[in-house]
């Protein structure tokens, strides 16, 4: 097998493609044959010692792909040799095989490609695990989603829009903005126009009548978090999902008080790991609702599994919309 090795986690640069051995599954494992893998933010920072997680090293990474059970180890009964599974593990994906934990791959249904499949868990589990399970969203209410351009950002419309919420989406350019109304988004704000300090509580406030966006979605932090907060109608559910944006946010906590509000934290991967019955259960909805065509992964780029450098310097600008898929 060949894979991207990390041995020494001070950055994209210091990956290298390497001839490996096959690893043979153990007790409760299965050798998958990977066929597309994708790009989360987190990838990027576990190659730079930035992540929670910190695996021992040297390892492979990338967390998200789909391919072809290989082989299987001993107890795997539910996965035979041949099916199609889609997995995220949090390493090993950028390679041309891995071993996974049998019970962390998905077998995927007839008519599921390896590129859409290996750009689904991660964003699709985090936003309805946000959306739906945390925020509570009704049909009805408005939800503004920040970074909505990106990977989780473009699964959250569509996963609101499937509850019958109003979605307001901010992007950074109306490229990215207009791709998000193909989406679904019901009104668009773009960064570079209406900035934290410079119109961005004006255009919430016009785009919902004055009262607010009931749930907002946030992966970004930083700047933004502060002045939206403030936007946020009564009884508002402020879902913080990440801080792509770079620093994590200082609030005031009065801020939740004088709207009734709530801040919610975002934890898919600690829930799943909690609650896997209810996991399992938003994932065959998650499924369906694909099979039903309500979802399905924006992927911006194909690129060969060889060029993954390539494809970090294109997510670190920012000039994704979508999801990233590397391809073997």
């Amino acid at each position: 097998m060949q894979a991207w090795l990390c041995e020494n986690p001070i950055g994209v640069e210091a990956l290298t493609w390497q001839d490996l051995p096959t690893p043979q599954p153990g007790k409760g494992e299965v050798l998958i044959r990977i066929e597309a893998a994708s790009l989360n933010f987190p990838d990027l920072l576990i190659v730079q010692n930035k992540y929670q997680i910190k695996p021992a090293l040297p390892f492979v990474p990338g967390a998200e792909y789909a391919g072809v059970v290989e082989a299987v180890g001993e107890g795997v009964q539910h996965l035979p040799v041949g099916t199609a599974v889609a997995c995220l593990s949090g390493t090993g994906g950028f390679g041309t095989h891995t071993l996974a934990p049998a019970h962390l791959c998905m077998p995927l249904p007839a008519g599921f490609p390896a590129v859409d499949a290996a750009a689904f868990i991660m964003t699709y589990a985090t936003s309805y695990h946000a959306l739906v399970d945390r925020a509570a969203l009704e049909a009805g209410e408005t939800v503004l989603i920040l970074g909505a351009a990106g990977g989780v950002g473009t699964a959250a419309i569509q996963i609101a829009k499937a509850v019958g919420a109003t979605v307001i989406a901010a992007a950074s350019s109306a490229e990215k903005c207009a791709a998000c109304v193909s989406l679904g988004a019901d009104a668009t704000i773009n960064y570079s126009e209406h900035t934290p300090s410079g119109g961005l509580r004006d255009q919430l406030k016009l785009l919902t009548n004055g009262k607010g966006p009931d749930v907002v979605y946030d992966p970004v932090g930083a700047d933004l978090a502060e002045p939206v907060f403030r936007s946020i109608a009564w009884r508002g559910r402020y879902l913080v999902v990440g801080f792509a944006g770079g620093p994590v946010p200082n609030m005031p906590m009065n801020l939740p008080l004088l709207k009734g509000a709530s801040l919610v934290g975002v934890f898919w991967g600690e829930f799943a790991k909690r609650e896997p019955k209810a996991n399992a259960a938003m994932m065959q909805t998650l499924a369906a609702w694909y099979g039903q065509g309500k979802i399905k992964p924006l992927i911006h780029e194909t690129l060969p599994m060889r060029e993954l450098k390539h494809a970090f310097a294109t997510m670190a600008s920012r000039g994704v919309t979508g999801k990233l898929v590397l391809v073997n």
